[in-house]
């Protein structure tokens, strides 16, 4: 005959043993949400890791920039050539900043709508809102189309950023766009870029 007591630590059982039965199985959902997001975090830092080869003829990262291409001197675009872009790629943009300027960063060249198959740019690109086969230009700093050269004022020399980016569209803006323009544009479709920094 089982007593009440016997009863009693049956049921007790019997509870600790469903009670098992869910640790186990969210300690398995929680295991697999881990393994899960391991997998996206790895894809994720793998993308992050792309890089798009980006030179110059005139300069090499780090050096300084000739004064053929500054303000004060012809103020002519540099020749600039990248490699190793995605095969997904569909367009490209570049721009090219000056962090150090004292009122914030300037933006000295907005170009986008380079096809995929452009992979460099001649010396001196011609200030026009669109070029055959080359892509469109937006508005610098300066108020300007096309490129203007570094301007720093007297003091340390200040650091310019090339930037190239590998999209994955054709971002559809109309020349005459921003850089703020181009940076909402491009949100969400960046494949990989590259940068290249000089001196000036």
């Amino acid at each position: 005959m089982t007593t009440s007591s016997e009863q009693s630590r049956e049921k007790q059982c019997k509870g600790m043993n469903l009670r098992g039965n869910k640790v186990r199985k969210l300690v398995a959902c929680f295991v697999t949400a881990m393994v899960c997001m391991a997998g996206l975090y790895s894809a994720s830092t793998a993308d992050a890791g792309k890089s798009i080869k980006l030179t110059s003829p005139a300069f090499n990262e780090g050096q300084g920039i000739p004064a053929v291409h500054a303000c004060d001197g012809r103020n002519v675009s540099p020749a600039l050539k990248w490699s190793g872009a995605p095969k997904e790629t569909r367009s490209f943009a570049l721009i090219c900043e000056d962090p150090d300027a004292p009122g914030g960063t300037w933006v000295h060249w907005v170009v986008y709508g380079l096809p995929a198959s452009v992979t460099e740019l001649p010396v001196n690109v011609p200030p026009m809102e669109n070029l055959p086969g080359v892509g469109m230009h937006g508005i610098n700093s300066f108020g300007h189309l096309g490129y203007g050269g570094p301007c720093p004022p007297p003091g340390k020399p200040h650091h310019y950023y090339f930037r190239i980016y590998a999209l994955d569209r054709d971002i559809g803006l109309k020349p005459k766009a921003s850089r703020a323009d181009l940076d909402k544009a491009m949100k969400g479709h960046i494949l990989a870029e590259g940068k290249l920094m000089g001196t000036y």
